[in-house]
């Protein structure tokens, strides 16, 4: 059978979100915010938080990199992260942030409950996420490093580990 080119015309976009956020939280580059906006509307991830530094649209270059999926995605801009953190604990959110620690666990070793509610903290493009922040997260996960460098683009990292949980979790209720 010949392999023949699809063009966007073939796709047909869910409108089932599933329960996984991200918290964006001084991340100051735009074109990664763009490319988080691009993962969240690709993997029907439910919300994107942003604070601290991280730009929010309106914004030409997240525009320009996520493909007007900013339109899509639904996202708020929290000054708190904290207090953020502390409302999606109480409505039953595990706090997961993506960092390499002493104490982080190998995104394949991951274990995460069917339906479970996450909010996956991404951080700064050089300092990574705060001590604070690692301080309230349930978990830390991070990805290994084959190569000589020791971390990846953020937004890189963000959409292996959002597959890998979508992938063994959240996929699971539609089979």
């Amino acid at each position: 059978m010949k392999s023949v080119q699809l063009d966007h015309h073939h796709h047909s976009p869910s409108s089932k979100k599933y329960p996984l956020s991200f918290l964006a939280h001084n991340i100051d580059v735009p074109m990664n915010i763009g490319s988080l906006f691009r993962l969240a509307d690709a993997l029907s991830v439910e919300k994107i938080y942003l604070s601290g530094s991280s730009p929010v649209p309106p914004n030409s270059k997240i525009r320009k990199t996520s493909r007007a999926t900013e339109k899509y995605v639904p996202f708020s801009y929290e000054k708190d992260p904290f207090s953020l953190i502390q409302k999606l604990k109480s409505k039953g959110y595990t706090i997961i942030s993506l960092e390499i620690t002493s104490a982080s666990i190998d995104i394949r070793e991951l274990s995460v409950a069917n339906h479970e509610k996450i909010c996956l903290i991404l951080g700064s493009e050089n300092a990574g996420v705060s001590q604070e922040l690692l301080d309230v997260s349930d978990k830390i996960v991070y990805i290994p490093m084959l190569g000589h460098c020791s971390s990846m683009n953020v937004a890189i990292a963000c959409s292996i580990t959002t597959y890998e949980i979508t992938r063994r979790l959240l996929w699971k209720k539609d089979q």
